[in-house]
């Protein structure tokens, strides 16, 4: 099958299902609506698996571009409407197009109750059309185009329950954020273009490979191209949409802060490598904010009752910890822990929607408690992408951590002890969060212990894939000689070229390497120790919202007050100006309009007496005017 119409078919069918429900979600039964969306990913994600085969089969190392049309023609700049195949977007599109569909089967069951189904189910769609579109374009505008549509279905399905205004508000609060870092990457482009005289990869990256490393032209590039990733990924300063994004339906958590959305700048910075590898200080700053972005999301993660809340404020933190790996040119560990974070973050989100659904939509975990009985299956799977998420060995995250915070070791000793203290805070919250909802007693109501049950098996099964993979994929990149590594390596030949340094072999010996792995891992074990200690053998329960807390825990427990200053500093006086601005434009602009009106009518109506039909009188005026005019002329003249 031509490689064109294989790269054509991928988007093509979650657009297809985005049709069909979305002009007849009156129309189409639930049953049927839930299949039609489902298909469609699972159709894109089995196109992928057939490419991915073939790509791997030819062990083709140099990307494949399909072009599917000749798109825009402006001068000398030309931009086709076309897809790269390389290992980079392959890998993105098994992650987004395999856990998509698992998201899209779990939400047959979630929402099945609800009445905008099949709306809702075209709106999944749309946002996996978009970001296919993201990862498979072969230039910056196509990527730009995806970039933007999945802002755009991020704000329809964080909103989707648009009865509340709360919820309409987080959406909104999302569309806003991103649209910021959107500019800069949008600058981002206009530099491209103004620089190399192409949006097309390969032309930029093979351009590139002969400008000097620090280049200021390429450092403002890369810094505009992080603004962007710093929107998309919530990292400081714009990361408070994401944790307000949980309005929406959990599906939709999933879906986002998983495998998708918040991923789409760090595949953004590894497709750029070789302009990020140009500037070192950038990736300086790529790390500075990142390691800042971990702990302080990890902190607030420690005292957040609202368990959609912790997984959401655990998402920032993980990100930052991509950052932190990219930073130090790990680029391979980077995409390594994103692949991992979507098994193990998807598993968490839909694990809780399984416990929401369960508690009646209660999503407070000091209400829960002792859910391990009631919803078995649930709690195994969870146990799991706690452990995974943790950094414990032997699951998944505790590879693609520990191969960060290697690279991070080489490059910079005091971030990795960041890292390892934050990797011990995410170790806490995740099992305080963990004891709290499943073990001890029951602290719900009487009514929701009576309707506590295990979810349908549209629920569990993805909760059972998801487990395993959480558990197991690690194996994709086991340390000394694994597969993702030799698998991506054509992606950085060009970073290779301009910096050999920063891809040298490894310096760390074995025995320095095993110790890195025992302080990690022992962090975390000492975390699990102790919130174990205080939630299980102390069965502390966090006070509830009336109770004073100590000056630290009220700063922390409130995110340390950063809504609050953003309202401060940015919304209230630009909400000032505005309002001083109308006030100026009623005040000026309608009084000129409206004293140009009035003029218009008093001298109209005082000219108009001139009309007064006496032919005598027309004679005199014109005869008295030709006389004036004669006047005037000779007057003039002198």
């Amino acid at each position: 099958m031509k490689i064109e119409l294989l790269c054509a078919l991928i988007p093509l069918f979650p657009l297809i299902g985005f049709l069909i429900n979305g002009l007849g979600f009156r129309r189409v039964p639930k049953g049927l609506a839930g299949t039609i969306a489902t298909a469609a990913v699972l159709a894109s994600f089995v196109v992928s698996i057939i490419l991915f085969r073939s790509f791997v089969s030819t062990e083709q190392a140099q990307p494949i571009v399909a072009t599917l049309f000749d798109w825009i023609s402006v001068g000398d700049l030309h931009i086709n409407f076309s897809f790269q195949i390389d290992q980079l977007s392959l890998l993105m599109l098994l992650v987004v197009t395999g856990v998509g569909s698992l998201i899209h089967l779990y939400s047959i069951g979630y929402m099945s109750h609800d009445e905008g189904f099949g709306k809702f189910m075209s709106f999944l769609n749309l946002f996996i059309f978009f970001m296919l579109l993201l990862v498979m374009g072969s230039n910056y505008v196509i990527m730009f185009i995806g970039w933007e549509g999945v802002g755009l279905c991020s704000y329809l399905l964080i909103g989707f329950w648009n009865k509340n205004i709360s919820y309409n508000n987080a959406a909104r609060k999302a569309f806003v954020m991103n649209r910021i870092g959107d500019l800069g990457f949008l600058l981002g482009i206009f530099m491209l273009i103004n620089t190399f005289g192409t949006v097309e990869y390969l032309d930029i990256f093979k351009q590139a490979t002969s400008l000097e490393i620090g280049d200021k032209t390429v450092l403002a590039i890369t810094l505009l191209l992080f603004v962007g990733a710093m929107g998309k990924s919530a990292q400081i300063p714009l990361y408070t949409w994401l944790p307000d994004a949980m309005a929406g339906p959990t599906p939709v958590s999933a879906l986002i802060h998983a495998a998708t959305m918040v991923t789409a700048g760090i595949y953004m910075v590894v497709r750029s490598n070789v302009l990020y590898t140009l500037s070192p200080l950038t990736l300086e700053i790529v790390g500075g904010i990142a390691i800042a972005t971990a702990l302080l999301a990890a902190s607030i993660g420690l005292l957040q009752n609202d368990i959609k809340k912790v997984l959401a404020y655990s998402t920032v933190s993980q990100l930052g910890y991509m950052f932190l790996g990219l930073s130090a040119t790990a680029y391979t560990a980077g995409m390594f822990h994103v692949i991992t974070h979507a098994f193990f973050k998807a598993l968490l989100f839909l694990g809780a929607g399984s416990v929401i659904h369960a508690m009646s939509d209660e999503q407070d975990i000091r209400k829960m408690g002792g859910l391990r009985k009631a919803l078995p299956i649930t709690f195994v799977t969870f146990l799991i992408g706690t452990i995974a998420i943790s950094g414990l060995p032997p699951f998944a995250g505790f590879f693609s951590k520990d191969e960060i915070l290697a690279h991070v070791f080489e490059h910079n000793k005091l971030l990795w002890a960041l890292g390892v203290l934050g990797s011990g805070l995410t170790s806490f919250y995740m099992f305080r969060l963990l004891f709290l909802t499943f073990f001890g007693e029951f602290r719900g109501t009487d009514e929701q212990k009576h309707h506590l049950h295990e979810s349908p098996s549209s629920m569990t099964i993805p909760l059972i894939v998801l487990a395993i993979l959480s558990a197991v994929g690690g194996a994709l990149n086991l340390p000394g000689d694994g597969w993702l590594g030799k698998f991506m390596a054509p992606l950085f030949e060009g970073s290779r070229q301009v910096s050999p340094e920063a891809f040298a072999e490894s310096t760390i010996e074995h025995s320095t390497e095993y110790i890195l792995m025992a302080v990690s891992a022992g962090v975390a074990l000492l975390a699990l120790i102790i919130a174990y200690v205080m939630y299980i053998s102390r069965q502390v329960v966090p006070a509830p919202e009336t109770e004073e807390r100590s000056l630290p825990e009220q700063v922390v427990y409130n995110k340390y007050y950063v809504d609050e200053l953003y309202e401060a500093i940015i919304i209230r006086p630009i909400r000032g100006m505005g309002d001083a601005l109308y006030s100026f434009g009623e005040g000026l602009i309608d009084g000129v309009v409206n004293g140009v009106a009035w003029l218009v009518q008093k001298s109209s109506a005082q000219l108009r007496l001139l009309q007064s039909g006496s032919i005598g009188f027309y004679v005199l005026a014109m005869v008295v005017s030709i006389v004036v005019i004669f006047a005037l002329r000779f007057f003039i003249r002198l």
